[in-house]
């Protein structure tokens, strides 16, 4: 590659080459075909080279590159890496125009565009397949815009092979090849896609304002603004009630009598199998780094809490916060209880944002002291050293799965999907504009959900080889599950998956069809992608690997594919004054400033290079208040695991320290379980609180939202944005039994029983049962929690009436209103009701008012 350093930074808008991107493509049935065009000018009065690196889905399948110049379009061909930049080097040496596609990791690319003409425009656009996954009836799609920057750990060695602002290092010897500089980035976005499902569907997005516009064929989405700025990802969340049935479980292709190929979908149903829940142990890694400040730590405790929600007591958890260093909550995992809950809120609520992204140590600790539990990881994932993170953590894990938060704007995803992909856990990305919430919930439920391991697939009355992937991954219930592969001879016949779920076997058949002829391309492409995926995720070394090598570049050779061995190179002949006498001078186009990161307070690189790579700032610290690595082992057991040192919470409190009502500011902070350190300590939630909540959701249902303030609930009713925060307060005070606090006359039981009666019969109002798709595990909670505490409540028949004639109305599943009805047998008022849900409304809302 070319040796110039760092610095040729182009600066001033009419300096930079690269003058707009332009997305247009189709999001069909089962995969999108999306192209990417970068329209380059050349405003300086000589030949120049640009260079750019730029972003794609990790998931993306590369299948086609082109140049457009002087009313010429040429399409590239695939080559060997170093073959097509000696291409390329030896077309742009010549003078002629000349452009070169390399991928340095599955979702960071460069594209070198030689000899730019002065006053000449040149268009290079990049097409990509992506499979589409539906969950729930819904379908999200994400655009990265920018690479932004990340930590580079290691010692400076090495040569430079590109312009990037960080030097090659011991631990990331690529960093010059991924790290763009940070500057005036005048160029922006432009978007034209179609939507078509085969029917109607709603199209959203929380990071940009669209315009749509349906069509015979779909729906057309553009941005409402062209030529937005490209400093958040782009995401679409495309919903229809129908839209399962839009998506085919098996697509196949075949041309003449050439193999076959096909692409199985299946989405599990196993709560049918689902037994009592087993004991989780679970350790949340947070990131605290410099990086993460501005709005994402404050958007990762707002997650880290609703997480520990999730838990159940006697589950085991700890918390890791890393920077440049990492920080336990407790030297040994803790049982969840209610005073373990108490103080994890007030040590999560004192950190804030510094230093570096060190991820390897924390998450092999996270890793090593739960080698067969569940790991919640919550980050930017702005790292240079992810083969050396996945690595460590595969080594050091038994049966541990990760599952990770990507906190956000531009999260470096590879990482974060290889660790999901490759430990059996999953990936949820939460990106500006989104409720933290919605994802956190529905990612936990995913990692507590039942699960069928060690799958095997039989082929019976067909015939199927070379399967992608070849070690097959669990089923999760609900989530997608795919299978690619090939077949020679059509037929019918049936594909059997075969596993375990817990301590029972799993058996599941399904019908396809092998037709003789199918035309699907996008098939093959996307069959190839997979296993050249599997290849790479083997991580073979010495003579085995160099094999390997050679089959993943005769693949992606034969199917057109970029990998980190094969490379996009296309050449534009020239003759007389087009064609270029001199090198041209190379200028690299500077990226946007990531939204939302507060580090950037200029758009100088020079200023991002020193805040990635400064060491944490030196501060007075209690020697007990945190456990650095050094003492992980060595430390004692805390009789009470102590939060950080004395802090302001970050300027964006977690959800449930935000005021819940209009009152006094000491009845919205609710005590020392959601207060910052040093605050009178008070345990749990009220009566009170929980009446006022209750009011303050019934004045603002009272109240019709105004426009600004209406948004779609998770049944797509309209609902307001006062009403939604009210429940998730309301949700944010349960306690770790499940219950809810409160006050008044009776024992402890019954002031529980009552407060926890009055919030359920609120949610109820809301639509909230333990069907519903994100909260529904906390009211299954309550349910299971009244239930265990009606052994208490002798004494007071109405409370007990109240909380198991609410406890029956939220609950959807037979089997747990068979055990309410058993429990109401002694109480002759309430069993009666049972058999009309009518009456039992408003007997419970009697009772609710005595």
């Amino acid at each position: 590659m070319h040796d110039e350093k760092a610095g040729l930074y182009t600066r001033g808008g009419t300096q930079v080459a690269l003058q707009g991107v332009e997305v247009t493509g189709e999001l069909l049935g089962g995969h999108a075909r999306v192209r990417v065009c970068q329209r380059y000018r050349n405003t300086e009065p000589r030949p120049i080279e640009a260079v750019y690196v730029f972003p794609l889905p990790s998931d993306a399948t590369l299948t086609a590159f082109s140049l457009e110049c002087a009313g010429r379009r040429v399409q590239a061909v695939l080559q060997e890496r170093e073959k097509a930049f000696h291409t390329y080097d030896d077309a742009v040496t010549a003078g002629h125009g000349a452009a070169l596609l390399d991928q340095e990791r599955p979702n960071v690319f460069t594209a070198q565009v030689g000899n730019l003409l002065p006053g000449e425009e040149t268009r290079v656009e990049v097409e990509f397949l992506q499979v589409l996954q539906v969950e729930e009836g819904s379908l999200c799609w994400v655009l990265p815009t920018l690479v932004a920057p990340r930590y580079i750990p290691g010692t400076p060695t090495g040569d430079r092979t590109s312009h990037g602002v960080a030097e090659p290092t011991s631990r990331v010897p690529d960093a010059d090849r991924i790290t763009p500089p940070v500057g005036d980035a005048p160029y922006g976005l432009t978007l034209e896609l179609l939507v078509s499902l085969g029917r109607e569907v709603v199209v959203e997005s929380p990071s940009h304002a669209l315009q749509l516009t349906r069509t015979g064929s779909g729906t057309r989405v553009t941005l409402s603004q062209p030529g937005v700025v490209l400093d958040r990802d782009l995401v679409l969340n495309i919903r229809s009630p129908d839209t399962d049935a839009a998506f085919t479980p098996l697509v196949t292709h075949r041309q003449g009598d050439a193999p076959g190929t096909f692409a199985l979908t299946v989405v599990p149903d196993l709560l049918g199998m689902a037994g009592a829940p087993r004991r989780q142990e679970v350790v949340f890694v947070v990131d605290t780094s410099g990086s993460m400040d501005g709005e994402s730590l404050p958007q990762a405790q707002g997650a880290l809490r609703l997480c520990l929600r999730h838990l159940r007591e006697g589950d085991r958890f700890n918390i890791i916060a890393f920077e440049n260093a990492f920080h336990l909550f407790s030297p040994q995992p803790v049982p969840f209880t209610q005073k373990t809950l108490e103080q994890a809120d007030r040590w999560v609520a004192a950190l804030h944002a510094h230093g570096g992204t060190e991820l390897l140590e924390p998450l092999r600790a996270a890793v090593e002291a739960m080698p067969e539990g569940v790991v919640v990881l919550l980050t930017d994932g702005q790292v240079g050293n992810e083969s050396e993170i996945l690595q460590a953590v595969l080594a050091a894990r038994r049966t541990a799965r990760v599952y990770s938060f990507g906190i956000g704007t531009n999260v470096s995803d590879a990482l974060l999907k290889d660790l999901a992909r490759q430990t059996g856990g999953a990936v949820e990305f939460i990106h500006p504009g989104e409720r933290i919430d919605d994802k956190v919930v529905a990612q936990f439920s995913r990692a507590l959900a039942p699960r069928v391991t060690d799958v095997e697939v039989r082929f019976e009355g067909v015939e199927a080889t070379e399967l992608a992937p070849a070690e097959l991954p669990p089923l999760v219930d609900g989530t997608p599950w795919s299978l690619f592969g090939r077949y020679t001879t059509p037929g019918t016949g049936t594909v059997v998956l075969k596993g375990r779920a817990g301590a029972e076997s799993f058996s599941l058949a399904i019908a396809v069809n092998f037709p003789a002829t199918s035309d699907r391309p996008a098939v093959e492409k996307l069959w190839a992608a997979e296993r050249i995926r599997g290849w790479q995720a083997a991580a073979l070394v010495g003579r085995r690997a160099e094999a390997l090598k050679e089959r993943i570049l005769q693949l992606a050779l034969a199917h057109g594919l970029v990998t980190p061995y094969t490379s996009f190179v296309v050449v534009e002949e020239r003759t007389g004054e087009r064609r270029a006498s001199a090198q041209p001078e190379t200028r690299v186009i500077p990226v946007h400033a990531p939204a939302g990161w507060a580090m950037f307070g200029t758009a100088d690189q020079d200023t991002a290079k020193k805040e990635l790579s400064k060491p944490a700032p030196r501060r007075a610290i209690n020697p007990s208040a945190l456990l650095s690595v050094d003492r992980m082992r060595a430390a004692p057991a805390p009789a009470a695991a102590p939060p950080p040192p004395p802090r302001a919470p970050a300027p964006a409190a977690p959800l449930a320290s935000r005021p819940l009502l209009k009152g006094s500011a000491k009845k919205s902070r609710g005590g020392a379980v959601y207060g910052p350190p040093g605050e009178e300590e008070v345990t749990g939630s009220s009566l009170a609180r929980v009446e006022d909540a209750a009011a303050s959701l019934q004045e603002a249902l009272r109240s019709p939202p105004s426009m600004p303030d209406m948004a779609l609930d998770d049944e797509g009713a309209v609902d307001g944005a006062t009403s939604r925060e009210a429940r998730v307060d309301l949700l944010g005070q349960q306690l770790a039994s499940g219950l809810w606090a409160g006050t008044g006359p009776g024992s402890e039981p019954v002031r529980q029983a009552r407060a926890t009666a009055l919030a359920l019969l609120e949610l109820l109002r809301q639509g909230i049962t333990s069907g519903h798709a994100l909260h529904g595990g906390q009211v299954k909670k309550a349910v299971e929690a009244l239930l265990a505490l009606m052994p208490s409540l002798g004494q007071a028949p109405e409370v007990a009436e109240l909380a198991l004639g609410v406890a029956w109305l939220v609950s959807a599943g037979p089997r747990t209103r068979g055990r309410i009805s058993q429990a109401a047998r002694p109480l002759a008022g309430l069993s009666a009701r049972l058999e009309d849900e009518g009456k039992l409304r408003q007997h419970v809302d009697t009772l609710a008012t005595r």
